[in-house]
């Protein structure tokens, strides 16, 4: 058995908790990560690679509640649910459908839009820290809708995120071609100006792990399994290690429901699979990452290579890949560019879910002792410099 001790020890290598590393190392903090993983490795590379200052509507909305089942039977559906996990998943289920209410949604998107109004700004200042700034590209996101009727739908969420002063311009058809010149065909779009997209979202989580390592920060590579309060501090059981913190950080994203549950903390987190398919080529057919919005997932441009990521998938972390979801992507992206051939490669990662796509960020229950910080569904990347902030804020009183 290893034995080590420190100050703080951030259990997560992904953004949120590599982000968290580097700040508290950035104010004198002894800090070690715990990861079995290669850091970064996970829904961290695999995203959109979008910093959504505009992405406040959450999950769950009056319009998926009323339109849940039929989301899930549609084999176009970007919703899926794997039977098999049902009985695990009725709680959260159950949770998301009271958090999809009217009066509950737009709560949630308030909160969320209060946690990502800064976000450009925070990553602009992340990437110069983790010399990362050459790949950020500002050239905004945009929406797209089929149809009149899709537009209109789409005016809830429009005029919500109108009133917590999120940039949006509604575009006619001829503007939407005006700016991606590939899409054709469309009633009309969203474009938010101020959004910012990552071209190698691998790249930048390889330049930030340089970063933390360099601050001085040691990596542990292990699964934590178990956490304890004793009195001279927290033990944490991690494969063939025995580690002693004063302070644990659990940031182990959609796997720190059982972790946060030993400490007397239960949270209904739960696992949203999420999909993506590459193709390589030297020319992009578009500038910005687009959405085409009835089918859930998004164009995005990368270097040497266009991602086509989305889709949400309910089946928690242990079953194997949906084939129908890759393949559902594929046959999508093709309905937009048919010259599309075999993907040079595909990917399946996990999103760490709230029924409210609010993300906990706190202290938990029991002391200051843990801090809590996971469940960023589809906004990881877009709020690893804000959650960082927040839980130096946290340890500093």
């Amino acid at each position: 058995m290893i034995r080590i001790s420190t100050d703080i020890a951030v259990v997560g290598g992904g953004v949120i908790g590599l982000a968290i590393a580097l700040r508290l190392r950035a104010d004198g903090r002894e800090v070690i990560v715990i990861e079995p993983n290669e850091p970064g490795s996970g829904a961290s590379y695999g995203n959109a690679g979008t910093v959504a200052n505009y992405a406040i509507i959450p999950v769950g909305t009056p319009s998926v509640l009323r339109n849940f089942l039929s989301l899930v039977l549609s084999p176009d559906s970007p919703l899926a649910v794997r039977t098999s996990a049902l009985p695990t998943l009725l709680p959260w289920l159950a949770r998301f459908a009271y958090e999809s209410l009217p009066h509950r949604y737009r709560e949630n998107a308030g909160r969320i839009a209060e946690l990502v109004s800064d976000a450009a700004s925070a990553w602009t200042e992340f990437a110069s820290e983790i010399n990362a700034s050459n790949f950020l590209s500002a050239k905004g996101c945009l929406y797209l809708y089929e149809t009149r009727k899709a537009f209109k739908a789409a005016g809830a969420d429009i005029e919500l995120r109108r009133r917590y002063g999120v940039s949006q311009e509604l575009l006619s058809a001829g503007e939407v071609t005006g700016l991606e010149p590939c899409f054709t065909g469309f009633e009309g779009g969203v474009f938010f100006p101020n959004a910012i997209n990552l071209s190698d979202p691998g790249e930048v989580m390889r330049l930030l792990t340089l970063a933390v390592k360099r601050a001085g920060v040691e990596f542990v590579p292990a699964l934590a399994t178990d956490i304890v309060r004793e009195r001279s501090g927290l033990r944490i059981a991690a494969s063939a290690y025995e580690l002693h913190a004063r302070t644990v950080v659990i940031a182990a994203g959609a796997h720190s429901r059982k972790l946060a549950a030993s400490l007397g903390d239960p949270v209904q987190l739960d696992t949203e699979r999420g999909y993506h398919v590459e193709y390589d080529m030297p020319g992009l057919p578009i500038e910005r990452p687009v959405c085409p919005t009835a089918h859930g997932f998004y164009f995005c441009p990368m270097q040497g290579r266009l991602r086509v990521a989305g889709l949400v998938e309910l089946g928690g972390l242990t079953a194997p890949g949906n084939p129908r979801l890759t393949q559902a992507l594929v046959r999508n992206a093709r309905r937009f560019f048919p010259e599309l051939g075999t993907p040079s490669r595909s990917w399946l990662g996990f999103r760490p879910s709230m029924p409210n796509s609010v993300p906990v960020i706190r202290p938990s229950r029991g002391g200051r002792d843990v801090i809590l910080a996971f469940g960023h569904g589809h906004i990881g990347l877009t709020l690893a410099p804000r959650t960082a902030q927040l839980v130096s804020a946290m340890l500093a009183g």
